[in-house]
C-alpha cells in the first residue's frame, strides 16, 4: 500500500497555506521580506488546517504540554494544546511573566535578547511539543529548547509554520527533531 494520495493531499494542503501568506517587502526594515501570516489566521479553515498539520503525528495523550514562543507562536501553540488536550506553556520575553522564572539569553544580528519561562512550567520528563510561527536564525527557538532541557522535559519535537532555509536556523536546534510546514 502506498502513501502517495496522502502525500499529494498534504502537499496541496501546504500549498493552500503558502498561498495565504502575504509577502511584505521592506518590513520591518529595508531588504527584509516579511512573511505575514495574518491572512492565514483570518481564514478559519486555513488556521485549523495549519494546526492540524502541526499536530498530525500526535493524538490526545501523546503530549503533556505545548510550548509556544512569544508572540505569534502563542496563537498556534494554544490551539494545538487545545486539540491535543494538553497544557499550554508560554515562553516570553524577559520581564513579562509574573512568577519565578528561568531565563536564557541569545545573540541576534544586532544585539541580544532574553526569553523566560516559569520555573514550574513543565515537570521533569513531561512530553512537550515546541511550536512557533517562524524559524529564521534559530536563536529564540534554541533558547526555548535550552530552557526546556534545563527543566528536564522530554522534548518530542519543534514545529514551525514557516522556515527560512537560507538563514540556517535549524543548525542551532541541536539534536531536537524539527519540522516545518512551509519552506522559503
Amino acid at each position: 500500500m502506498t502513501d502517495q494520495p496522502r502525500e499529494r493531499t498534504m502537499s496541496s494542503d501546504i500549498e493552500r497555506l503558502r498561498q495565504a501568506i502575504r509577502n511584505v517587502p521592506d518590513f520591518p526594515q529595508p531588504g527584509i521580506q516579511f512573511k505575514d501570516i495574518t491572512p492565514l489566521l483570518a481564514d478559519p479553515q486555513l488556521f485549523e488546517l495549519s494546526v492540524d498539520l502541526m499536530t498530525a503525528p500526535y493524538q490526545q495523550g501523546d503530549i503533556d504540554a505545548v510550548v509556544g514562543i512569544d508572540a505569534r507562536g502563542f496563537i498556534f501553540a494554544a490551539a494545538a494544546a487545545r486539540k491535543l488536550a494538553a497544557g499550554f506553556v508560554p515562553v516570553r520575553k524577559k520581564g513579562k511573566l509574573p512568577y519565578q522564572t528561568i531565563e536564557k539569553s541569545y545573540d541576534l544580528e544586532y544585539g541580544s535578547n532574553t526569553v523566560a519561562m516559569h520555573v514550574d512550567a513543565v515537570p521533569s520528563e513531561a512530553r512537550v511539543l515546541l511550536i512557533d510561527d517562524l524559524l529564521a536564525t534559530g536563536g529564540t527557538a534554541a533558547a526555548a529548547l535550552q530552557l526546556l532541557e534545563s527543566l528536564e522535559a522530554d522534548i518530542k519535537e519543534a514545529v514551525f509554520l514557516i522556515e527560512l532555509d537560507f538563514l540556517g536556523g535549524r543548525k542551532g536546534l541541536g539534536d531536537v527533531s524539527a519540522r516545518s510546514l512551509i519552506h522559503y
